[in-house]
């Protein structure tokens, strides 16, 4: 996913219906996200499909790490020799 061009990649919701169809193609094909403001502030951000494939296969790998990393603060782990007793 690439960076937001500030001047090129925020509109506001009247211009998304307007230009829908073109938005959607130009998220497609750039990779840029799309910021869409509602009075002013910042509603929703449109990405590509691969873009929250990406994001959703980093966020479930941090989220496993993190367990991981639990698991051994808390003591939840098998020394080498039972775990090849195990396998």
């Amino acid at each position: 996913m690439k960076p937001i061009n500030i001047s090129q990649n925020i509109v506001s919701l009247s211009d998304f219906k307007n230009k829908a169809s073109r938005m959607l193609h130009e998220v497609q094909s750039s990779r840029c996200p799309l910021v869409i403001t509602q009075n002013g502030k910042a509603a929703a951000v449109l990405i590509s499909p691969s873009d929250f494939d990406l994001l959703t296969e980093q966020a479930r790998f941090v989220d496993a790490v993190q367990r991981g990393l639990a698991d051994v603060q808390n003591g939840r782990i098998l020394p080498d020799e039972d775990l090849d007793k195990e396998l």
